[in-house]
This record gives C-alpha cells, sequence and structure tokens, in this order.
C-alpha cells in the first residue's frame, strides 16, 4: 500500500455571475405572472400562492450574495428561468467535458504533471449530462490520458467519495497519477421558479490531483492521512429528473423533477452526522480538534458551516479557521469543498493538518483528513 497525497487543485469558473438582485428582479416577475394566470385556482384554494422573493430573505437563509452560472440570460428570463446551452453534435466535446478539461489542466500544473501522466480519471459531480458513453471517458479521451475512467454521483458529496475511490486505487497500484473533476453545472438541475430554492446553486468545476508520495513533484502538496465515508438513506433532498421520466403514467410539472428539499430537516438532521463523523474520524486517528488547523466544509448553508464546525471545536470558529467561499460562488455542490481548499490553503505551514469534507443527498457525508508536507 502506498501513501498518497493531493498534489494540485483546478478551478473552472464560468464567464457570467448573477448577483441577488438580478435573480430577485426575475423571479419577481415570474412570480407576479404566475399567480395571476393561476388568480383563479388561488381564490378557490385549489392552487397556493407562490411568494415574491427578496434579498434579505435570501442572505439570511444561507448567506450567499452571489453565483457564477455557464450562461445568465436565460436564467433571468422570466420566461424561461434556466440557462440556453446551444445543442451540440456528438462529434463537438460535451460541455462537462470541455469545463473538465479546463479545471484539469490547472490541477496538473501545480502537481508538475503533464496529461500523459494521467492513467485514472474520475468524474464525480451531482448530475452528469447523459447515462453514457461516460463523461469520465471522453474527459479522457480529450486530456489525451491513459489507463481507465468512470463516473459516480453521491450529489454534494461526490467528490469526496471519488477522492477515497482514487486514494484506493492510488495505493493499491492500479494507478499511477488520478485525476477527480468535479463539473458542477448546477443551473441546468436547480428550480429557479420557487423563492426557496432559485437563490440556492451556482456553477463552477473543479479537478484534484492523486498520486504517490514518493514521487510528488510539488514541495506544497498535502498528504492523505484518512478518508470516511457514511450513507443513510433520506427523501429530504431529490432530484427526480431521469430517462424513466417519460414513461411514467401521471405527468408531472417540470420544476417537481429537479432540485428540492426540506432544508430545515436537513439541516436538523445533517449537521450532527458531520460533526458526529468527523470528531470520531479525529478520534480514531489520535488527533484532538483543537489539532486541526483549517476544515474546509461543503458549501452549502453558511449557518450549516458554523454549527459544525463549533460542534467539532467546543467553540464557535475562527474565520480562517473554516473559510468561506458560497457567499461568491453559491452551493457548487460537490465542488464547494475542494473551491475552498483551493482557494484557502496557501497560508498554511507544514505539518498543518486540516479536514476537507463535503455533504447532502442521501444523506451522505465524505471526510477527508489532510496534513501540509
Amino acid at each position: 500500500m502506498q501513501d498518497c497525497v493531493i498534489s494540485g487543485t483546478g478551478l473552472w469558473v464560468p464567464p457570467d455571475r448573477i448577483t441577488n438582485a438580478e435573480l430577485v428582479a426575475s423571479l419577481t416577475v415570474a412570480v407576479e405572472r404566475w399567480n395571476e394566470a393561476h388568480k383563479a385556482e388561488i381564490e378557490s384554494g385549489t392552487l397556493e400562492e407562490r411568494d415574491l422573493p427578496n434579498e434579505r430573505f435570501i442572505v439570511k437563509a444561507s448567506g450567499v450574495e452571489n453565483r457564477y452560472v455557464v450562461e445568465k440570460t436565460g436564467v433571468l428570463d422570466p420566461e424561461r428561468l434556466r440557462p440556453h446551452l446551444p445543442t451540440r453534435s456528438e462529434d463537438e466535446p460535451s460541455i462537462q467535458c470541455e469545463i473538465s478539461v479546463a479545471a484539469i489542466h490547472e490541477a496538473l500544473d501545480q502537481a508538475g504533471r503533464e496529461p500523459e501522466d494521467v492513467d485514472a480519471v474520475l468524474v464525480a459531480c451531482s448530475n452528469l449530462q447523459r447515462p453514457y458513453p461516460a463523461v469520465a471517458i471522453e474527459v479522457q479521451h480529450a486530456l489525451g490520458a491513459s489507463g481507465w475512467a468512470y463516473d459516480l454521483n453521491v450529489a454534494c458529496s461526490s467528490a469526496t467519495f471519488g477522492i477515497q475511490a482514487a486514494v484506493d486505487a492510488v495505493a493499491r497500484g492500479n494507478a499511477r497519477c488520478a485525476v477527480v473533476v468535479n463539473p458542477e453545472l448546477t443551473s441546468g438541475h436547480n428550480n429557479f421558479e420557487l423563492r426557496d430554492y432559485h437563490f440556492i446553486f451556482g456553477d463552477a468545476c473543479t479537478a484534484i490531483v492523486i498520486e504517490p508520495a514518493d514521487g510528488c513533484r510539488n514541495e506544497a502538496a498535502w498528504d492523505v492521512i484518512d478518508t470516511r465515508l457514511v450513507t443513510k438513506f433520506s427523501n429530504n433532498i431529490r432530484n427526480d429528473f431521469g430517462f424513466l421520466n417519460r414513461s411514467e403514467d401521471d405527468a408531472r410539472e417540470a420544476h417537481e423533477l429537479v432540485f428540492r428539499q426540506n432544508g430545515r430537516r436537513v439541516f436538523r438532521e445533517v449537521c450532527p452526522m458531520v460533526a458526529e463523523l468527523i470528531t470520531k474520524q479525529l478520534g480514531d486517528l489520535g488527533l484532538a480538534p483543537s489539532e486541526i488547523r483549517r476544515m474546509w466544509l461543503h458549501q452549502a448553508n453558511l449557518a450549516m458551516n458554523q454549527l459544525i464546525a463549533k460542534t467539532v471545536l467546543g467553540r464557535p470558529a475562527e474565520q480562517d479557521e473554516a473559510p468561506v467561499i458560497l457567499d461568491e460562488f453559491a452551493n457548487t455542490s460537490s465542488a464547494g469543498s475542494v473551491i475552498a481548499f483551493h482557494r484557502h490553503r496557501d497560508d498554511l505551514a507544514s505539518g498543518d493538518l486540516g479536514v476537507l469534507c463535503s455533504f447532502g443527498a442521501g444523506y451522505s457525508i465524505g471526510s477527508v483528513v489532510l496534513k501540509h508536507r
């Protein structure tokens, strides 16, 4: 068994940015039109009036102030409320392949590696644009990598589950240099029609290079000390879009097939699970929470991160102990904790310990303990 390191990370950021004010203005028009169109049903009590959005609610509920999206005109069109994506031919790279390759190149540059060094590619994200051929195999081809590739989906925990899979492969000698990439185009499956959901997500793509410690070329790499995963079934976060929808006997509204959640129950149930997993993991490693210099947590909700960090540390975390990027990026699903790691690690010293942790639908939780070389 070989010791493994994270030797590089990469980040692709979309060209378009949407502020809360822009998002609220768009949904306000859409909601007013919908309520007027369904006035009779609302007055008769057969339909419930939709609530108008507001910026204060967004910030208070989530801490989100902005988000990047792959295309904004469609998202902000009250008649559309989803991005415009030009149809690509089968001979063109898919959009998830395109953004994956961009993020991977940055990660390889950090690692001092070339595409031909890669012999394992894992595309790990909350939604894939097709069942097959695997996007990961397309990325492998476009990158010029060798070996093998596959897709995996554990919703917002996909990155940490992918890290464990890559570490296992490298540690056992089944790969020499593995890449985990998270092409999260969440604007394609976000529910922009309803106030409770329209502000939550943003788009981004992250990439991570994992290789044996003894061949690492990056002096600023991070040793992978331990990985832990846990899942527990829950219906409180769902996305029902899939190939069987068209065969269902009862048609459903489009917004019923994309993201939805019971946010309060998620908060109450997931936060203790995450804190318990991290605390037990540290205890099993003989580490005290006070020895952890930084936590790169899943960027879904500011209050969740604050509660988890406080529970693990036994006190409120300082800002640099649990850095936040969701104010700029919103929830980028599995990419969020990796963005935090990518953006907030260069100030740490050799020997510093950190925890990269993601959590979400499933429920699913993945935690990775890292040590700066």
